[in-house]
């Protein structure tokens, strides 16, 4: 019965993934048509990875860290640094002009990511030490203030001739198509996803449930703690890098503390613990608020203006919405559960249940 239960699993994964890369075609063959949705669905895919990473960190180890912007903002200026075209640089870095040991240096995007996830990496192993001696809401201060220091850092004059200051840069190659772009995306939720169901991620959850169980079982804790943090980083950092190829131009505020919280309600919304759901969350967040846009637009009924229809009304039905699902799921979409197939079959088939259940409950009040 399990091998037919696994194989009937793989079957309908296989199917699944055919389907997403027959949508992906359609997308890419049609990429005029489509850039509006198609640009939903990538910005979707990369805060996917970035709140995956934020929820190895605190849905599966515990620690409750605010510094994810400052780590994608590491990301993207060395991605960006690293990929701009050497002729265009001229017109990038105007102003003060560009470093010497940077003027000639380029690299493919795949090179420029991993070593912006080292470099994000390498900054969370030194900030590491000292803050991770912190616990909960301190833990949490202390990463935000690091990520403002270094979007200050990055905005700072003195740097303009590495990040180019407050000007931002441009000319950042894109992503060659959609397959490279959710390729890479699938790829770093999937070694997230291995890391977590090997005896380092048993041994996260470990500190997750009990750190003075675990200490006693002879884990040592800080080196697990600056292990997650590390490892949270690096991909995070990477997503930051996925960001600005995605963005083709970046500036320091793009990494504000607002992008933090646009992380971490992804996260919550999908469920604390959740992989999954930091997935399905990231999708609804970032397409709901772009679906909503035509609330911010003045809506005339028999010549009569609306008056709620106006800028800003977008936010506050998205608001509403967000407070409806939290209501209704108080540990998010998926709690702390995976997706499974047998579980979406179950929920399939609860649905006409319940139906006629209502149905049968209003046949006997009219009765």
């Amino acid at each position: 019965m399990k091998k037919k239960v696994l194989s009937k699993n793989k079957l309908y994964t296989l199917i699944a993934l055919l389907f997403i890369i027959g949508i992906l075609g359609f997308l890419q063959a049609n990429s005029a048509q489509y850039s509006y949705q198609i640009s939903i669905l990538e910005r979707s895919a990369i805060y996917a990875v970035v709140a995956v990473s934020m929820n190895l960190l605190t849905g599966f180890t515990g620690l409750f860290s605010l510094g994810q912007a400052g780590f994608m903002a590491i990301g993207a200026y060395t991605v960006a640094i690293l990929t701009i075209p050497v002729e265009t640089r001229a017109s990038v870095y105007y102003v003060d002009g560009i470093a010497p040991f940077l003027a000639n240096l380029q690299c493919p995007y795949w090179l420029a990511l991993i070593i912006a996830g080292l470099f994000a990496a390498g900054v969370a192993a030194l900030i590491g030490i000292p803050v991770l001696r912190l616990k909960s809401d301190y833990l949490a201060i202390a990463t935000l203030g690091f990520s403002e220091i270094i979007r200050a850092v990055i905005a700072a004059p003195q740097l303009n001739k590495v990040t180019n200051g407050s000007y931002g840069l441009k000319s950042i190659p894109g992503f060659p198509n959609l397959y490279v772009a959710f390729g890479l995306c699938a790829l770093c939720i999937l070694l997230m996803v291995l890391l977590i169901n090997s005896s380092y991620g048993r041994a996260f959850k470990a500190l997750r449930e009990d750190e003075v169980a675990a200490q006693a079982m002879g884990l040592n804790l800080f080196r697990y703690k600056e292990l997650a943090f590390i490892i949270s980083s690096f991909f995070t950092g990477v997503g930051g890098g996925l960001l600005a190829i995605f963005m083709r131009s970046i500036e320091s505020k793009t990494f504000s503390i607002n992008l933090t919280y646009d992380i971490l309600l992804i996260v919550v919304l999908g469920g604390i613990g959740s992989i999954t759901g930091s997935v399905i969350g990231s999708f609804l967040v970032t397409a709901g608020r772009e679906w909503l846009r035509f609330f911010d637009n003045p809506l005339y009924i028999a010549g009569v203006q609306i008056p709620l229809f106006r800028s800003g009304f977008r936010m506050v039905i998205f608001s509403i919405l967000l407070m409806a699902v939290v209501l209704f799921y108080r540990r998010g979409i998926m709690g702390s559960n995976e997706f499974s197939w047998a579980g979406l079959f179950r929920l399939i088939k609860r649905i006409p249940n319940k139906l006629k259940k209502k149905n049968k409950a209003q046949k006997g009040e009219n009765a």
